[in-house]
C-alpha cells in the first residue's frame, strides 16, 4: 500500500461523528416465512423496525456472487467475508480446485510430485478430509480425482480417513458417500496389487475439524485415530455409521464418534515413517488445527505421542500469513487491497469483534485470508501478541495496536442448541465498552448464533438464537444512535432461515414416517438483508442498486461511502445513494 492506494473523498459525504458500524448477522437470510424459518418465526422488535422504516436492499450471498463455480452452490462464511472485506469477487476455493484437476496443474504440484514419489518408494499415501458435495469444505469429486490420479501413477497403498458431514448436506446422509467411496476403493483393488482401504474417520464436529482453537480435544480424537489407530473399531465404515446409529438413533453425522477400521491384523490405516498425508479440505478455518499437529515440532496442544516422519500437504494453503502448511496443492486466491488496510493506511481506528466460533471470519478472512493486524508502516499483516481483559460481564482476549482492536469473546464448550444465545451479549457488552470509550470510526461485529445453532437442525433453538441476535443489535443500536453514527446490518450468507428440507422438485417440505419435517443443517441459497440505520432518519442517506442484482462485495464500497471516500478501483460500487 502506498500513495497510489490512498483512497479519495467523496464530494459530499455524510460527516456523522459517530462511528459506522457493520452488523453481520451470521446466517441470517431472507427466507419463505414458512413453518421452517427460525428467522420469520422469532420474535424480532428490532429487526421488524428497521424494515419497516430503514433503506433496504437484498444481496445475493451465494453462488457467483461470492465466487462460487455456480449459483447451485451454498455460500459460507468463509466467502461470504472475504467478499464483505475485500469489495470484490474472487474465484474460491472449489472453483480453484475444480480448475487445477480439469487442468491437470494439480498433478503437477510439488506437493503431489513429492508425495506420490514417497509413495512410490515404499511409503502409503493417506487422504483425510470431509467426505461430501457441500462444496464448503470439501467435494467428493475432489477426493476421488485424487485417488484415481494415485491409482494411474501407480501408487499401491493409498487410506482414507473420511470426516462425516451431515451439516452442509443432509444430516444422515453420510453411507451415500462411505458407499460411493467404497465402491471407487474396491473397483481399483479389483484389478491388481492395490490396496486402497478406509482407514479411520468420525463426524465432523467431534472429529479433527476444529476451528480457532475453541477445542482441541476434538483435533485429539482424529489425531489418535487416524495417526495412531487408536479409536473404536468397526469392520468398515459403514458398520461403523450403523452401529452409532442403532445406538442412539437421535445422533446425526457430524457428531458421530471417531472410529477405526481393523481386520485381523489390527488397524488397516495408521499413518506411520515414510507416509505421506494430504489433507483434501479447501477451506482453510477447520483445516489449520490438524495441520499444526503434522507440521510443528514443538506442539503444546496435546500429548501426540510417537510422531510420525511424513510428508504433510494441504489441498490449498490455509493461512498465508502464517504460511500453514508448508507444501500444498492449489495456489490459493491472491486477495489484496482489502477495506481494513485502505482504512489504515488512512489511519481510520477500527475495531473487530466476535466470538471465538467466527473470530477467525471478521479478522483473517475479512482480511483477505490474512492474519494478524495491518501495519501501513511496513504494508503487511502482522501479528500482535493477545492480553486477556476481564470485566463485569465479558472475558475477552484483545489484540490492539494504534489503529485496530480485535476483541474474541471465547465461545462455550456445549453444543449449540444446549445455548442458542451463545455469547451475543458478551460480545454486545465488549463491543459497547469499546465505543464508549471512543475513536473508533468503523467497528464490525460478528454474532454467531443464526449460523451455529442453524447447523443443528434444531428449529426452537435456531429461533431463540435469532431473538438472541435481535436484542443484541437493539442495545448497538441505541449506542449508534446516541453517537450520531451509523450502521449497516446484513449477513453472510442464510441458514435458520430455512429449518427444513424441502424436495428439490416440488419445493414441498420433506417429513419422516411420522409426519415431521426432516431438519436441515446447511446454508440456504436466499438472499440475506441489507439495512441502512440512519438516526436521523431525514432521507439524505439511501441504498440503491444498480442493474445487476448486488451481492456482498458491493458492502466494502458502501461502508467506504458512510466514512466519505470513494470506492477505489476495482471496488464493485457502493450502494449508498446521498439526496439533496
Amino acid at each position: 500500500m502506498g500513495k497510489d492506494t490512498r483512497l479519495r473523498p467523496l464530494d459530499r459525504a455524510p460527516n456523522r461523528p459517530g462511528p459506522v458500524l457493520l452488523v453481520i448477522m451470521d446466517g441470517v437470510g431472507l427466507g419463505r416465512g414458512d413453518e421452517g424459518d427460525a428467522v420469520a418465526r422469532a420474535r424480532t422488535p428490532v429487526l421488524d423496525r428497521l424494515f419497516a422504516a430503514c433503506p433496504q436492499l437484498t444481496l445475493r450471498a451465494h453462488g457467483t456472487a461470492v465466487g462460487m463455480p455456480s449459483d447451485a452452490d451454498m455460500g459460507n462464511s468463509e466467502v461470504g467475508h472475504n467478499a464483505l472485506g475485500c469489495g470484490r469477487v474472487f474465484d474460491q476455493g472449489a472453483k480453484l480446485v475444480d480448475r487445477a484437476i480439469e487442468t491437470g496443474r494439480i498433478f503437477r504440484s510439488s506437493a503431489w510430485r513429492e508425495a506420490v514419489e514417497r509413495s512410490r518408494a515404499g511409503g502409503v499415501l493417506h487422504l483425510i478430509g470431509l467426505l461430501s458435495d457441500g462444496n464448503v469444505h470439501s467435494h467428493i469429486d475432489h477426493l476421488f480425482a485424487l485417488i484415481r490420479e494415485a491409482d494411474r501413477e501407480g501408487v499401491r497403498e493409498l487410506r482414507v480417513h473420511p470426516l462425516l458431514d451431515g451439516r452442509d448436506v443432509g444430516e444422515t446422509s453420510a453411507l451415500l458417500y462411505v458407499d460411493a467411496l467404497e465402491d471407487l476403493l474396491r473397483e481399483i483393488e479389483g484389478r491388481g496389487d492395490r490396496r486402497y482401504r478406509i482407514a479411520s474417520g468420525g463426524g465432523r464436529m467431534v472429529v479433527t475439524m476444529d476451528r480457532y482453537e475453541a477445542d482441541w480435544r476434538i483435533v485429539e480424537r482424529g489425531w489418535n485415530a487416524h495417526v495412531h489407530g487408536r479409536g473404536r473399531a468397526f469392520r468398515s465404515a459403514r458398520e461403523a455409521v450403523e452401529t452409532f446409529r442403532a445406538e442412539d438413533p437421535a445422533v446425526t453425522d457430524q457428531f458421530l464418534p471417531a472410529f477405526v477400521v481393523v481386520d485381523d491384523e489390527g488397524p488397516v490405516g495408521p499413518i506411520r515413517d515414510g507416509d505421506s498425508v494430504i489433507f483434501v479440505n479447501f477451506r482453510g478455518d477447520r483445516a489449520v488445527e490438524i495441520t499444526r499437529a503434522f507440521e510443528e515440532e514443538d506442539f503444546p496442544h496435546f500429548d501426540r505421542g510417537p510422531t510420525p516422519d511424513v510428508l504433510f500437504a494441504g489441498m490449498m494453503e490455509y493461512d498465508g500469513d502464517l504460511h500453514l502448511p508448508r507444501r500444498y496443492l492449489v495456489e490459493p486466491p491472491a486477495i489484496d487491497h482489502t477495506l481494513t488496510s485502505y482504512l489504515a493506511v488512512e489511519g481510520i481506528r477500527q475495531l473487530a469483534a466476535a466470538e471465538t466460533q467466527k473470530y477467525g471470519h471478521v479478522t483473517y478472512f475479512w482480511n483477505g485470508n490474512n492474519s494478524g493486524l495491518f501495519d501501513p508502516k511496513t504494508g503487511r499483516f502482522e501479528e500482535v501478541p493477545p492480553e486477556t481483559v476481564r470485566a463485569d460481564t465479558y472475558e475477552a482476549v484483545v489484540r490492539r495496536t494504534d489503529l485496530e482492536t480485535y476483541l474474541e469473546i471465547p465461545s462455550d464448550r456445549v453444543p449449540f442448541e444446549q445455548r442458542p444465545w451463545m455469547k451475543a451479549a458478551e460480545v454486545t457488552d465488549a463491543v459497547l465498552a469499546e465505543l464508549a470509550e471512543g475513536g473508533h470510526r468503523f467497528a464490525r461485529v460478528n454474532y454467531a448464533n443464526g449460523d451455529m445453532v442453524g447447523h443443528t437442525g434444531n428449529l426452537e433453538a435456531a429461533i431463540q438464537a435469532v431473538q438472541a441476535v435481535d436484542l443484541c443489535l437493539g442495545r448497538l443500536l441505541e449506542a449508534v444512535a446516541e453517537a450520531d453514527g451509523l450502521a449497516l446490518v446484513t449477513a453472510d450468507h442464510g441458514n435458520a432461515d430455512e429449518m427444513f428440507l424441502r424436495d428439490r422438485k416440488t419445493g414441498e417440505i420433506l417429513r419422516d414416517e411420522s409426519g415431521r419435517p426432516k431438519p436441515k443443517t446447511s446454508h440456504t441459497l436466499n438472499p440475506v438483508p441489507f439495512l441502512l440505520f440512519d438516526p436521523r432518519a431525514d432521507g439524505t442517506l439511501d441504498l440503491a442498486a444498480g442493474r445487476e442484482p448486488p451481492g456482498l462485495a458491493h458492502v466494502a464500497a458502501t461502508i467506504l461511502g458512510l466514512l466519505g471516500y470513494r470506492a477505489p478501483p476495482g471496488y464493485l460500487p457502493s450502494l449508498l445513494r446521498i439526496r439533496g
